[in-house]
């Protein structure tokens, strides 16, 4: 059920100079894994949509934030203290797994930055999910949450860097590698990625009807 109302903050964690976690009360929200809220400070008009980043199940809310440049609501964000309020709306969105295929499918999350917050918020919430990551990251200290995914599962594809799991975009991945035509496929992240990411896959023979995505512009 959609709400509108105001959340304590509990405190932000730093992950890097500019991406940090926001960690709030719950209030007893109920959501979806893949869905987004629409966040900003109490009694300021500019808000912005983020992706639930805590699992469906843990005792408070939370939604990762990259700060950029000219974003205000990103850098307000930042700045809180403990105790501060925050308007949140939501949930709202329909991105999310299929209820009937999640112990029995195979998925693959591709993801650009802190377009990985719905699938950790998926990971999180079902446990025994079998899925395969990939990350499309710049350096690998942009790895956020790394230790909550399986090392199995989670692949930092850096353009930037030599040292991560692959060297190269998540489509460099994708175009070297082979997948089970089965495998219901989701993209959250940059719109040229997702577009490049998805026809690729088409062509590798994954139906259309198993590419689902969230694109941030």
């Amino acid at each position: 059920m959609q709400t509108s109302g105001l959340h304590k903050l509990i405190k932000v964690i730093n992950l890097t100079d500019s991406t940090y976690i926001l960690q709030i009360e719950k209030n007893g929200m109920q959501f979806e894994a893949g869905q987004h809220i629409l966040l900003g400070k109490e009694n300021d008009p500019d808000q912005r949509e983020y992706s639930i980043y805590s699992g469906i199940n843990d005792e408070h809310l939370e939604v990762l934030i990259k700060e950029v440049t000219d974003g205000s609501v990103s850098k307000h964000l930042k700045n809180l203290e403990p105790g501060e309020l925050l308007n949140v709306e939501g949930p709202l969105g329909f991105f999310g797994l299929n209820k009937e295929k999640i112990k029995s499918g195979k998925f693959l999350f591709v993801a650009s930055g802190t377009g990985i917050a719905p699938f950790h918020s998926m990971i999180k919430s079902y446990p025994g999910l079998d899925y395969k990551i990939l990350h499309g990251i710049r350096t690998c200290n942009e790895a956020y949450g790394k230790e909550d995914y399986s090392k199995e599962s989670y692949l930092r594809c850096a353009s930037r860097e030599a040292d991560c799991d692959f060297e190269g975009r998540v489509t460099d991945y994708i175009i070297q590698n082979q997948f089970d035509k089965d495998t219901i496929c989701y993209f959250c992240g940059n719109f040229k990625m997702i577009k490049e990411a998805m026809d690729l896959l088409e062509k590798k023979g994954i139906p259309g009807t198993q590419l689902h995505a969230e694109v941030y512009f």
